[in-house]
């Protein structure tokens, strides 16, 4: 197939297809989003592109590429036209989205990057860079672009802007906020102060599975579409954006798309954090210890459809009191999500940068409810199911890649010569993962007793029929930790 999805072939696509209902050159850029990649073009870039089509044609979004051109390749031929393939299993509902107009490539253009932040008509930054993202620093990072084209649009007299953290960080917008803060300090003190008065970085909360990209969901786009997709992206139909409600200047009218606005992010960010992705993560890597491929197959075993459960019943006593009642209905939602067969989400994607998630998926709740005495031994058998991923072997002795910030120094850790004990006191070291709890001599025996059964049964045998760790006994389990360790 040589045609490709682009203007010239939108109008001729079949009917079940949804396309742009507005007139796309006509539409202004109004939100530059860094880390253009598939989230934001399955999640943010459909409010938008909802926006657009409801006749405010002040949203059409400019999206940087940070470190490779490929989506910027992949899309441009296609006038930035993509398609969305939505799974379940009734099928596949295929819609393309017009709101992307333009394809930055930071590394190629920076001063382009910085140029649309300052224009006038700029609005709105969103941002997908991962947990990692957020750590780099420098002229090349998003959050060194985002202070050169503040410091530019400072000296335009264009005003503040709303920029709005998407990625799953605890107090994405507080911690944006403060490195973006250090970052113009170290250009211009008076930047930062004017910052500090005209710029917002709302916290939020972003929800929905998106795989990445594979051939097959390209075949079925062109099959779908009659036209080839360069870079279709595929999702689940459940979406969900929580923002709150502090913006610079005019609030963009994102509750018209389906955005909820609240005072408080914080609760709505811990559910997800301890529900949704503690629950993935442990998958990811007791699924992948087991040689499961996806997350529908791994939930499909009864003994880890057990175990998420009595990891979501425990976490549950740790969230926030607003929305704990809530919790139990979100977990029976997560597991439809879960079983989802069309998906296809591999366990492997989602064990990348565990050294980055696992601190606020499963550390912070196992440290809090070892605190509060309460019980915890799904988050102490998931952290130690990463501590053996590390190692680099599944049960069957088969090679599992580390794609982590920390990978070099983690699997010389998990691979030294030693007992389980001595594994899990070297890794406990790792501060950034795990802060000062390398000194609780009690939660290093508590998963050391986990890891070393994982190591002698492997990850299904480890999990009893109720989903507790068979390794563990309930006092352990319970036991509040020991000051004088």
């Amino acid at each position: 197939m040589t045609d490709r999805l682009s203007e010239r072939t939108l109008a001729a696509l079949p009917a079940d297809v949804a396309r742009p209902a507005y007139a796309r050159r006509a539409t202004r850029l109004g939100v530059v989003h860094l880390g253009v990649g598939n989230f934001h073009r399955a999640h943010q870039a459909l409010v938008f592109d909802d926006l657009l089509a409801a006749g405010d044609a002040r949203w059409a979004v400019s999206g940087v590429s940070l470190r490779r051109p490929a989506m910027r390749d992949a899309l441009a031929p296609q006038d930035g036209l993509y398609s969305v393939l939505t799974r379940d299993g009734a099928g596949t509902r295929v819609r393309v989205v017009g709101a992307l107009r333009e394809l930055l490539v930071a590394p190629e253009a920076p001063s382009a990057v910085i140029a649309r932040l300052a224009a006038a008509d700029t609005r709105l930054v969103t941002l997908t860079v991962t947990e990692k993202g957020y750590d780099e620093t420098g002229p090349a990072s998003a959050v060194g672009l985002l202070a050169a084209g503040l410091a530019a649009r400072r000296a335009a007299g264009h005003g503040g802007l709303s920029v709005l953290s998407c990625d799953n960080l605890s107090h994405n917008g507080a911690r944006l906020q403060a490195r973006l803060r250090a970052e113009a300090a170290a250009i211009d003190p008076a930047l930062a102060d004017w910052i500090d008065r005209a710029v917002a970085c709302p916290d939020t909360m972003v929800d929905r599975i998106v795989p990445a990209t594979v051939d097959t969901d390209r075949e079925e786009a062109a099959r779908r579409l009659g036209v080839a997709d360069a870079w279709p992206v595929a999702a689940e139909p459940f979406t969900q954006w929580v923002v709150e409600r502090r913006f610079a200047g005019e609030a963009p009218p994102l509750e018209a798309a389906g955005v909820e606005l609240v005072d408080d992010v914080a609760p709505w960010e811990a559910m997800k954090l301890r529900l949704l992705n503690a629950a993935h993560s442990s998958l990811a890597y007791l699924g992948a210890l087991a040689g499961l491929p996806t997350v529908d197959a791994a939930i499909a075993e009864p003994r880890l459809r057990a175990f998420v459960e009595r990891l979501w019943r425990q976490a549950t006593a740790t969230l926030p009191a607003s929305v704990r009642a809530q919790a139990p209905g979100y977990a029976a939602r997560l597991l439809e999500r879960f079983a989802n067969p069309a998906l296809r989400h591999r366990l492997l994607q989602i064990a990348m940068d565990g050294s980055r998630k696992l601190p606020q998926r499963l550390v912070a709740t196992l440290l809090e409810a070892r605190r509060a005495g309460q019980p915890h031994d799904a988050p102490l058998l998931a952290v130690a199911a990463w501590m053996q991923f590390c190692a680099g072997r599944d049960d069957a002795g088969r090679e599992l890649p580390l794609d982590d910030p920390l990978a070099a120094r983690l699997r010389t850790l998990a691979r030294a010569p030693g007992d389980a004990l001595q594994t899990v006191r070297a890794v406990l070291a790792v501060e950034e993962v795990f802060g000062d709890a390398a000194a609780d001599a009690t939660l290093a025996q508590a998963l050391a007793d986990a890891l070393d059964g994982l190591r002698r049964t492997g990850a299904l045998a480890a999990i009893g029929p109720d989903g507790a760790p068979v390794a563990l006994s309930s006092a352990a389990s319970r036991r509040r930790p020991d000051t004088n360790d």
